[in-house]
């Protein structure tokens, strides 16, 4: 069943011409069922190994033998298990721990990665403490015929310590967290700069719409109502403010410039996310959101920090909204200031010839002139 599954999703995607041998090993059979089977597989082998287990105990008691210890056995097993969760815990974090974005290209970044790492390094310590003590003493005192166990059934002291640790824990923790939230989610242009850069970002199924304001660096109002097939982010351009207002495929940023990016959806629910710049914040219908950052890392610079020539910041929906999600992804390029407004100035305002044609803008204006002639009459 799972290899025809594999053969149907190959031959879905594969090239023309390609066998179906050739398809599965190219699939790798990594599928959720495959690993579902391997799981099921090794139960029943676990299952077995303990029967034979049980059969020859119970021999050995028939010959008048000492049965097997089974409280050394899971003694040992804890023990066994200890060892390989090490290991397991190592692991997860050379290899996978390889895989961590790199430093953040955000001002607020850096202090939220701060607030991440000392977060990981506090729960990290209690893990393995907690992890130790846990197996090494369910290894130490297994139940042993030549002692009795020492019930404890209350200490104050414990129950305090175990109660009032923790709670200082935390406390400092979401302390810590909250002011630096405050400062990330702090709206307020710093005294002496330069007011931030208004970038309007729509998510709908299945896109990222991008809108710059114009030479007078204000955004035009929008309106649902006003949504069409030419008029696609409902831009209400009876708002003088409007009609120089940029379109836009792909975002630039100037580096080391505050940036506001004013979130909306016009469907479902999404979310702007933007990884490297520790950037995220759900897009609501109906519920208009913003998030201030300012990006310290040109692409040109994380290409030669990185090493890689082709690397681009990205723009994902980090919301499952629909089957073709995977196609929310934008390119963000950060620039310097002289690159960003010679790009700026290369961009096609939103006020096209079909959207003039169909909001009438022609005729509108030539009534206008008319009358102002009749008045000068």
């Amino acid at each position: 069943m799972l290899l025809g599954t594999n053969v149907l999703f190959a031959q879905g995607t594969g090239a023309a011409g390609a066998t179906a041998t050739d398809a599965v090993k190219d699939n790798g059979l990594a599928t959720a069922g495959y690993y579902i089977l391997l799981f099921l597989i090794v139960c029943f082998i676990i299952g077995i190994v303990g029967k034979i287990l049980r059969v020859f105990d119970l021999t050995q008691q028939i010959q008048s033998k000492n049965p097997i210890n089974w409280d050394n056995v899971m003694g040992v097993c804890c023990l066994i298990f200890l060892i390989a969760g090490a290991y397991g815990a190592y692991w997860e974090f050379t290899v996978q721990g390889a895989m961590i974005l790199p430093d953040a290209a955000s001002e607020h970044g850096v202090k939220w990665d701060e607030m991440f790492w000392t977060t990981t390094t506090l729960t990290m310590i209690v893990f393995v403490v907690t992890q130790v003590l846990l197996f090494t003493f369910l290894f130490k005192y297994r139940h042993n015929a030549n002692r009795r166990g020492h019930f404890l059934p209350h200490n104050n002291t414990i129950e305090k310590v175990w109660t009032i640790a923790p709670a200082i824990v935390l406390t400092i923790l979401v302390i810590f967290g909250f002011f630096t939230w405050q400062q990330i989610t702090d709206n307020v242009d710093a005294k002496g700069e330069p007011a931030s850069i208004n970038v309007d970002i729509t998510g709908h199924q299945f896109a990222w719409e991008l809108r710059y304001p114009g030479k007078d660096a204000r955004l035009g109002k929008t309106d649902y109502k006003l949504v069409s097939g030419t008029n696609k982010l409902g831009i209400n351009f009876k708002d003088k403010d409007s009609y120089d207002d940029l379109q836009a495929d792909t975002m630039y940023l100037p580096v080391r410039k505050s940036v506001r990016l004013n979130i909306h959806a016009q469907d479902v629910i999404h979310s702007v996310y933007m990884p490297h710049f520790r950037v995220q914040l759900n897009a609501v219908p109906g519920l208009p959101t913003f998030f201030k950052f300012k990006p310290t890392i040109t692409t040109a610079e994380m290409r030669i920090k990185l090493d890689k020539p082709n690397f681009e910041y990205e723009i994902l929906c980090n919301k499952v909204c629909g089957g073709a999600h995977y196609n929310m992804k934008k390119v963000v390029r950060v620039v310097t200031e002289a690159e960003y407004q010679a790009w700026l100035s290369q961009q096609k305002p939103y006020l096209t010839d079909a959207i003039k044609k169909d909001l009438k803008f022609a005729a509108e204006k030539k009534e206008v002139q008319s009358n102002r002639l009749a008045l000068n009459n």
